[in-house]
């Protein structure tokens, strides 16, 4: 017997609950967390609240990817790029639960505007795989590229004494480094400007939000 085909309902039903499971939910990571051994040092409350306010931004940068990935997928034309992106939304799935995990050790919280981020970059999502799977690709790239530079930004200037939220970062940054990598080589296109300095506005103005709110 066949298997039924997917209807637009089924896809908007899916959608719908990947989304609230990741904005209102506490998707497990299939990995250990990579902070698992690492002492958890006393911060002061200044170093508190700076750590938690870019790990809050780390945790919207995964609330973000999740959507941008979903919102791509739905829409890739060949399965092995609709493939690639699943297996990428996976472990930044991981990363979603890591940086929760660690703003709660930080007596803090997620962004308040978590599920406008998700709707907007789910939407931008869709839109640049109806641009065909090259271009998909290119946004993947264009994506985790920025999003490694925003990475050792906050290796840089979180507190010395927080190794925990270092070895979570770190680990993040390989992953990122390894899925723009592996669009590439799926046959990822260059996106042309202003796409990526867009792109890079737009992440500015999240971070700035996301640190406070």
């Amino acid at each position: 017997m066949s298997e039924r085909q997917q209807t637009s309902l089924d896809l908007f039903l899916s959608e719908s609950q990947r989304a609230l499971e990741t904005v209102f939910g506490d998707p497990p990571a299939a990995r250990p967390n990579p902070a698992a051994d690492t002492a958890d040092v006393e911060l002061d409350a200044a170093e508190r609240r700076h750590a938690a306010g870019l790990m809050r931004i780390n945790h919207v940068g995964e609330i973000c990817a999740q959507a941008l990935y979903s919102g791509q997928a739905a829409v890739a034309r060949d399965p092995s790029t609709r493939e690639h992106l699943l297996e990428a939304a996976q472990e930044e799935t991981d990363h979603l639960a890591w940086c929760a995990q660690r703003l709660r050790e930080l007596d803090s919280r997620p962004s308040l505007l978590n599920p406008l981020w998700y709707a907007g970059s789910y939407a931008i999502g869709a839109l640049a795989g109806l641009r065909g799977d090259g271009w998909n690709l290119g946004f993947v790239v264009e994506t985790e590229r920025q999003v490694e530079a925003h990475l050792d930004e906050h290796l840089q200037t979180l507190p010395e004494a927080d190794l925990r939220s270092r070895d979570i970062l770190r680990t993040m940054k390989a992953d990122e480094a390894r899925h723009a990598d592996n669009a590439e080589q799926a046959g990822a296109r260059v996106l042309p400007q202003p796409v990526p300095t867009i792109m890079a506005a737009a992440s500015k103005l999240m971070k700035a939000v996301a640190y406070r709110l």
